[in-house]
């Protein structure tokens, strides 16, 4: 997993364009509307996400429509898997825990 896709990502206004074109392809107008910022601006975000490789631009006539490519979110998904497994370990091991508690909380003294 590249640093660049995290530092694309924890922008929060390059985030919520993620999270924009996650409904499908929209031009820089339509996800500038969105964010309710300057088309400028939403330009400048829409690169950092091309250049870090999350976002492809198909031209379709005189319209340059942005679109999520899943391929580095495929890669984010598996490099995340990891950390899911210690996740999922530790809150059975704390659910194991807490129901032992609870047995030793309900015995008679």
């Amino acid at each position: 997993m590249e640093l660049t896709t995290f530092n694309a990502l924890a922008e929060p206004s390059r985030l919520r364009i993620v999270d924009i074109l996650l409904k499908g392809p929209m031009t820089v107008g339509d996800i500038a509307e969105r964010l309710e910022i300057r088309q400028p601006q939403a330009s400048k975000h829409l690169k950092v996400l091309l250049d870090a490789g999350l976002v492809e631009v198909k031209a379709d006539a005189n319209r340059r429509n942005y679109m999520l490519r899943s391929e580095p979110f495929m890669e984010l998904d598996s490099w995340l898997n990891n950390y899911r497994k210690i996740w999922n370990e530790r809150f059975d091991n704390l659910d194991e825990y807490l129901k032992k508690l609870q047995a030793d909380g309900n015995k008679p003294n």
